[in-house]
């Protein structure tokens, strides 16, 4: 086998074992995430605004109601997570809204896409799917 195929086996071992590590660990966002504060919280104009911006992102794979069962939510590894479950429901706004910014494989980041109003909006709409 020569070095240039050694190499890439190798590379894509690693991409492997690395998705696999992250599917099996709970994904925690830092400790001062906890400290942001949405700013639009239980603003309603904010959340009709999180709600269309959640259509068009995030049904796909978190499903309508938010429950991780959206069409090609089913596929991915890890499972797209269900907003309605009570450890994201015991997450902070702070730590939603920096795992949508900094997204995670298969979770893609949002902070080059979304502006930071944006992000807290979804968030506010997301609280609502969890009452």
């Amino acid at each position: 086998m020569n070095k240039s195929l050694k190499i890439i086996l190798l590379g894509i071992g690693f991409f492997s074992m690395t998705n696999l590590v992250q599917a099996q660990t709970a994904w925690v966002a830092p400790a001062d995430a906890d400290q942001l504060t949405n700013p639009f919280a239980n603003n309603e104009d904010a959340i009709k605004k999180g709600k269309k911006l959640y259509a068009q992102n995030c049904t796909i794979c978190h499903g309508d109601k938010g429950k991780g069962d959206g069409m090609a939510g089913a596929a991915l590894k890890p499972k797209a997570a269900d907003f309605t479950t009570a450890s994201i429901k015991a997450e902070s706004d702070g730590a939603m809204f920096w795992k949508m910014s900094e997204g995670r494989s298969p979770m893609a980041a949002y902070k080059g896409m979304l502006s930071e109003e944006q992000r807290w909006q979804l968030v506010s709409y997301i609280r609502t799917l969890q009452k």
